[in-house]
């Protein structure tokens, strides 16, 4: 597995992680910039998408033409786009060329033209983004789970609202880049086959005189969160999202829950496809997973049925989740760490995937976890542990969503 990452911190703040994987003849690379959808100006929702689309449409010295040439023409698989935290800019080549990306993208994160003329264009392919959820039922039902459960800032979406992509002007966009895009709070990983020292000469060029701090992060808040939701559709599917708080990563329990997690819905033979899909025939589609930003994390778990069994899926649904806490098995945990390391040991030889992890952790933690650091996480929890946690962090205080014809009976 990969070793040590380097690291390395501008003296305008901008934080660079890279970790090298000699296997490998490619490079990745992501950008994370602090200008997500939680730091969209208020009215205009959407911005950061936006502004992420039109950062292609010229930078430097080239138009939106040119600019597409030049990265096609250096096989750059590219990466990204704006989340709920920040903008990502990213993407995945032969190592040889890995400088010559770097300085085209150094004028798409500093140099945009955000040409007024093609604002209207990007506001379209937003608004079409929105107009697509109506046929997307369960990222519709996420997008709401999330509202429900982080009321603020936390609960919003990188696709924004139809008023606030319409709010949005040439002067309104270029303001927002200006506050937004600055070195201080963004994060620059890079993994593959590259030399540090000509990297690291390369970033300072580049990157050196980018100045400015980003606006501050905000604290993720549920205090006030809905507890159910309903959201009337005539469909033949019943949808159903449960969200409930758990520890973040970096917390001293997160192996806990990861294992857990993998016990109850980690494959075929996981706890939830098993007893809920397989023995009762309640859904067509069953899983949980950890839901991490920066400071907070929770449980999101989901279901898709029939309008007819949505109420019994629900109860059977929160039964497994609560019924973990009662034990697991070292036959389940010994599967489950099977399946967790064997995803750790194909991420590491990925190195798009790595750079993507990288960046993460230094974004969210402050600091880069190792490989081999995960790796021991992972192979110390015991089947204890996991009793202790779930009986320290149970399955209860839900936030539930449904969307389909049925309105459910939840209990408060």
């Amino acid at each position: 597995m990969p070793g040590t990452p380097y690291t390395l911190t501008l003296p305008n703040g901008l934080r660079i992680v890279a970790e090298h994987l000699p296997a490998v003849r490619s490079a990745a690379f992501q950008f994370l910039v602090p200008a997500g959808a939680v730091t969209d100006p208020d009215g205009q929702e959407g911005s950061a998408t936006v502004l992420e689309g039109l950062a292609y449409r010229g930078a430097g010295s080239r138009n939106a033409r040119e600019l597409s040439d030049g990265l096609d023409a250096l096989g750059v698989q590219r990466a990204g786009g704006a989340e709920l935290e920040a903008a990502s800019y990213g993407g995945a080549l032969l190592a040889d060329d890995l400088h010559a990306a770097l300085e085209i993208y150094s004028d798409i994160l500093l140099r945009p033209h955000l040409p007024a003329d093609q604002l209207g264009a990007e506001q379209a392919l937003a608004l079409q983004k929105l107009e697509r959820l109506e046929d997307s039922p369960s990222d519709k039902l996420f997008l709401r789970l999330r509202k429900a459960y982080y009321p603020g800032n936390y609960g919003r979406t990188a696709l924004g609202t139809a008023e606030g992509v319409k709010a949005l002007t040439a002067e309104a966009i270029r303001a927002d880049h200006a506050r937004r895009y600055r070195p201080e709070g963004s994060v620059m990983a890079v993994a593959g086959r590259f030399d540090w020292g000509a990297l690291s000469e390369t970033i300072h060029r580049l990157f050196g005189e980018w100045a400015g701090a980003a606006p501050p992060f905000l604290t993720p808040d549920n205090t006030g969160r809905e507890r159910y939701v309903h959201i009337q559709k005539d469909t033949n599917q019943e949808q159903i999202g449960i969200m409930y708080p758990s520890v973040p990563v970096g917390h001293p329990e997160y192996y806990a829950t990861r294992m857990a997690l993998s016990v109850l819905s980690g494959g075929m033979a996981a706890r939830l496809f098993t007893e809920v899909r397989e023995k009762r025939g309640l859904c067509y589609a069953v899983r949980a997973s950890h839901s991490n930003v920066r400071g907070s994390g929770a449980i999101v778990a989901y279901a898709g049925t029939t309008p007819e069994r949505c109420q019994e899926t629900l109860t059977v649904l929160i039964g497994e989740l609560r019924r973990l806490a009662e034990g697991v098995t070292e036959a389940e945990l010994t599967r489950a760490r099977t399946g967790v390391l064997s995803d750790l040991v194909m991420q590491s030889e990925a190195a798009r995937s790595r750079a993507a992890g990288i960046a993460r952790d230094q974004y969210v933690l402050g600091r880069v976890r190792t490989m081999e650091e995960i790796r021991e996480g992972v192979e110390a929890v015991t089947v204890e542990d996991i009793r202790a946690h779930l009986q320290r962090y149970p399955a209860e205080d839900f936030t539930i969503v449904t969307l389909g014809p049925v309105e459910l009976e939840v209990q408060a």
